[in-house]
């Protein structure tokens, strides 16, 4: 099918696609002057449900109510014609209780909640948390059981690096589970997902509870405005072995834009295919170890949050997560006598006592689900390094948050699509114009933090070197171009530009563009670092510094192109400018400066996509 530079779905002769580029291109940027109306500065302005719909948006899991206790699914046979095996018996229980990481008077400040919740993992006198089979029972069982109008199916993601199937289930009142039907629907998807991290245990034990609590309990009534995709477990692999990372040693929450573990990638396609207005990314952090050891004290807060912070991000983006998540999700956590704070970290270095908030490079999920255009936010519990301590607290603490936010999701249906669709066109009209920033960092600046004393239990103030990444420190800019030329060469990269989402058109014809070619003028190697340290699993990257010169290049067929007057531009920028350490040629994606250049005026050129 033969195209020009403009996306679109039709079909038109060549000469028109020549002729039409630079008449697309202005009816596009004509789009971007269409002002978003008035931001509702009021009360939710959600559209009324369905006239079948009969049930009010519930109160958050765990508010006065008892029968919010959730149940193991019983084991059954599994239906049609599964062949998995029953899940192994739970490990057997551990002697006694198991050790606190600090003093009793610690401990007294985290005080179980008044509700419990029960998942396989969560089973008194358990050593271990759900196991993988258990998970995927858990699912299997909420897919088959549902029942009225909601609708549950378990979706197979794909398999972790050791064979582990990777699940997801879909919750809607949709008439059916697929991608079309969900967009018929008219409904907005959020996308719940945990335990990218294999060592962060409540986050994937919260989500069972919410999956289950959507398809047959309180939360049910929710999917008469919103659909909910639940991942409960991210990283199998790591579950597993209890580890942060996957079964090669990548971070893969650093993995997001370069795509290089099967987990990142599955993530990638289902938000590719479902396109989530929303999506919760449920960790849990360090609470003791290298802050005990820098700073003398113990973390304190029941949950850090954070929306996306890298550069180009859209601005009502992450108004529409700051003001419709993060501001409920704090107002349910000091209802339910919970404390948050902004999201930090420290690096692993014991003589480095900086303290940074999450990071603003381009490789999280949270940063880049942001330029995907989603209200994208990470909820952290703190719970790295404690095992199984206060564990139905820090369950109870993400349920509270992931309640607050699907809440507002439904309450906010109407809005985040309209704001959704407001910046799909302002992004896409921002082709040729202007500058866009190729890299950013956090400002610098100072807190006050309060820790807690590892003996007495009491607050303690610490002041620290605070990095802020709610003010971005611009480092480079370039003028924004029209869009981005590969070559034949860089297929690999095409393929996972595509699976971000982005649309990637091939060259039908040999022609010329106007383009910035990139020009080296150093280079050195070091390792990707973030606010942790090194990357881990990230190998040797080349840090290239280049200047760029002004050309007409002839494009071959059979290379490609990237328009930039597309929704998701921003992403390619974060992955095709070279001189940033998350770039595709600075790892290898792409391999050679002469592979890519940035085209600079519509071009004329006649492209097919494959």
């Amino acid at each position: 099918m033969l195209q020009h530079a403009a996306p679109s779905s039709a079909t038109l002769p060549r000469t028109a696609w020549r002729l039409g580029a630079v008449a697309a291109a202005a009816l596009l940027a004509a789009c971007g002057s269409t002002p978003l109306p008035p931001w509702p500065a009021g009360g939710p302005q959600a559209a009324p449900p369905p006239p079948t719909a009969t049930r009010t948006v519930p109160p958050p899991l765990g508010t006065q109510r008892a029968e919010v206790i959730t149940t193991p699914i019983p084991q059954s046979p599994l239906p049609g014609n599964v062949t998995d095996a029953a899940p192994p018996p739970p490990p057997a229980a551990a002697p006694g209780d198991e050790p606190l990481s600090y003093s009793e008077a610690v401990a007294a400040r985290f005080p179980a909640p008044s509700v419990r919740y029960d998942t396989p993992g969560l089973a008194d006198g358990r050593r271990a948390f759900t196991t993988n089979a258990e998970l995927a029972q858990w699912l299997r069982g909420l897919a088959t059981s549902a029942q009225g109008s909601t609708r549950a199916a378990l979706l197979d993601l794909g398999a972790s690096q050791r064979g582990m199937p990777l699940h997801a289930l879909v919750l809607t009142r949709a008439a059916g589970t697929d991608v079309a039907a969900l967009e018929a629907s008219g409904r907005p998807t959020v996308l719940l997902i945990g335990q990218q991290h294999g060592d962060e245990p409540a986050a994937g034990e919260a989500l069972l509870v919410l999956a289950r609590e959507l398809s047959q309990g309180l939360l049910e009534p929710l999917l008469d405005r919103i659909n909910v995709i639940v991942v409960p477990r991210a990283n199998p692999d790591g579950a597993d072995a209890g580890t942060r990372v996957t079964a090669n040693g990548i971070d893969m929450n650093r993995d997001h834009l370069l795509l290089n573990t099967p987990e990142a990638q599955a993530l990638a396609r289902l938000v590719r295919n479902y396109r989530p207005v929303a999506v919760l990314d449920a960790h849990e952090y360090t609470v003791v170890g290298r802050f005990l050891q820098k700073f003398g004290g113990v973390q304190r807060y029941d949950a850090l949050l954070q929306h996306a912070t890298t550069a180009n991000v859209p601005e009502f983006i992450n108004k529409a997560a700051l003001e419709w998540f993060h501001q409920p999700m704090v107002a349910a956590l000091t209802a339910q006598g919970l404390t948050s704070e902004w999201y930090y970290t420290t690096s692993t270095d014991l003589n480095d006592r900086r303290v940074s908030m999450g990071g603003t490079q381009p490789d999280t999920g949270r940063n880049v689900n942001g330029l995907k255009n989603t209200a994208s936010l990470l909820v952290e519990t703190r719970g790295v390094g404690i095992g199984r301590t206060h564990i139905q607290r820090r369950v109870h603490t993400q349920v509270t948050a992931l309640t607050a936010a699907l809440r507002s999701a439904a309450e906010r249906a109407s809005n985040l699509e309209q704001v959704r669709s407001f910046v799909a066109r302002d992004v896409a009209a921002q082709a040729c114009r202007g500058q866009v920033v190729i890299e950013a960092g956090p400002s610098a600046t100072q807190r006050d933090l309060l820790m807690i004393d590892p003996q007495t239990g009491a607050d303690r103030s610490v002041r620290v070197d605070w990095n802020s990444a709610l003010e971005l420190r611009t480092v480079k800019t370039r003028a924004r171009p029209c869009g981005y030329w590969l070559a034949g060469s860089a297929a690999p990269a095409v393929e996972r530009l595509r699976l971000l989402g982005l649309q990637v058109m091939r060259v039908a014809e040999q022609g010329s563009l106007l383009a910035d070619v990139y020009q080296e003028t150093g280079r050195d190697t070091s390792a990707r670092q973030d606010v942790r340290g090194t990357v881990a699993g990230s190998g040797e990257i080349v840090r290239v510094q280049v200047t760029s010169a002004r050309s007409a290049i002839d494009v071959p067929a059979g290379s490609f192109y990237l328009p930039l007057n597309q929704p998701l531009a921003n992403v390619a920028v974060a992955a095709l400018e070279p001189d940033t350490q998350n770039s595709y040629f600075a790892n290898g994606v792409i391999g050679g400066l002469t592979e890519t250049a940035r085209v600079m005026a519509p071009p004329s050129v006649v492209f097919e996509e494959d």
